[in-house]
């Protein structure tokens, strides 16, 4: 792991007035290109972290260097934010203008990126997202996955290296949060944009390449997502769940049923049981 694009080093935070620390001590590293989530109950950590990546809170102790730039320092605020996008869990809190191409715009218009270039990064935003065919619509005519689109295309005409989304998908109905996660993939894959994808569902962690698991503000499990899921008694012992397959593999191992123990799909589980039952 030779190239950090986000490095956290001893990082403390504590809100004015909170009796503990919101953020206590947490260290990692991200790689550049990597597509990690991040996964805790309420309370645990992880919007206060991504809003420490994204230098919306600077920490009382500690560094965190987001692409070579040091955003523990206040005065780096605007240049961190250049480089760390964020995508909020409200959509309606993010965009702000009564056209899709003009909310799309607003970022580039604020640094003074010229027009013609402005054009350029939101037809190219837009059309990434898929929302091109609504650049003229009024944004609260969207549906809540669309309205997301859109403030992932506002970000994306800034040219971050890396995207921070804040439980994004928590007030989207199934079709929609597997729309949003479906853009990140690709935004990952194809672009090689640095994903940290905040969540707590289950089933969205399972996807991302690295899993971090928060608990009372510090970083309590990280691994492969199908090794951390593994970890169920500690996982539940945390306020989470599981994949519904991995706990019914865990209780069925504990039963003496010879299953392996990486199960995390119902397709997995018949396929284990189907070979458990025939000896294939």
């Amino acid at each position: 792991m030779a190239d950090a694009i986000i490095e956290v080093k001893d990082v403390e935070f504590r809100y004015e007035g909170a009796e503990e620390e919101a953020v206590a001590g947490v260290s990692l590293r991200v790689e550049r290109g990597e597509f990690v989530a991040v996964l805790g109950r309420n309370g645990s950590g992880k919007s206060t972290l991504a809003k420490l990546l994204n230098a919306l809170n600077i920490p009382q102790k500690g560094e965190i260097w987001i692409d070579g730039v040091a955003a523990h320092e206040e005065a780096n605020s605007l240049e961190v934010r250049k480089k760390c996008g964020m995508v909020f869990q409200n959509p309606d809190n993010q965009i702000v203008a009564t056209v899709v191409e003009e909310d799309c715009a607003f970022g580039l218009e604020n640094l003074g990126v010229p027009p013609e270039e402005i054009r350029r990064r939101v037809d190219e935003a837009l059309r990434v997202v898929g929302m091109r065919d609504y650049a003229e619509a009024a944004p609260h005519m969207l549906s809540g996955g669309q309205k997301q689109r859109v403030a992932i295309a506002g970000v994306l005409a800034m040219r971050p290296k890396i995207i921070v989304f804040d439980e994004s998908t928590a007030m989207l109905d199934p079709s929609g949060r597997r729309e949003v996660f479906s853009v990140a993939e690709e935004l990952n894959r194809r672009d090689g944009i640095t994903i940290v994808w905040i969540t707590h569902f289950m089933d969205e962690a399972l996807r991302a390449g690295r899993l971090l698991v928060m608990d009372a503000g510090t970083v309590a499990l990280e691994g492969a997502p199908r090794d951390v899921f593994q970890k169920t008694e500690e996982i539940r012992k945390m306020g989470l769940d599981v994949p519904p397959m991995a706990q019914l593999a865990a209780q069925l191992r504990a039963d003496g049923v010879p299953l392996r123990a990486d199960i995390m799909t119902v397709e997995e589980m018949a396929v284990e049981l189907c070979r458990s039952k025939f000896g294939a």
